[in-house]
């Protein structure tokens, strides 16, 4: 099983408009694993976890796979799939 996990907030910070939110990140990063592994679905875990839900002053991203973080705020593809490729 690969987990894929990506941590964030959903507040957005100012210096962060224009680039996508972490709930949006998530989606997009559920999308593309899923285009890229088709039919090995029952493979991965997807979890979004808001670690700071109050929090007012940064949309923050953190992603991991299997517990290695892989990419913070805007992540690349070509690294989450290096990361997956170790697992399957």
């Amino acid at each position: 099983m690969v987990n894929v996990q990506v941590y964030g907030t959903k507040v957005i910070c100012a210096s962060c408009v224009g680039m996508p939110s972490s709930t949006e990140t998530f989606e997009w990063l559920q999308a593309a694993i899923g285009r890229k592994y088709e039919g090995q679905e029952d493979k991965f875990n997807f979890e979004y976890i808001d670690f700071q839900e109050e929090q007012e002053d940064a949309d923050k991203k953190v992603v991991l796979v299997n517990g290695e973080i892989v990419g913070e705020g805007n992540p690349r593809l070509k690294d989450v799939y290096e990361e997956i490729e170790k697992y399957l």
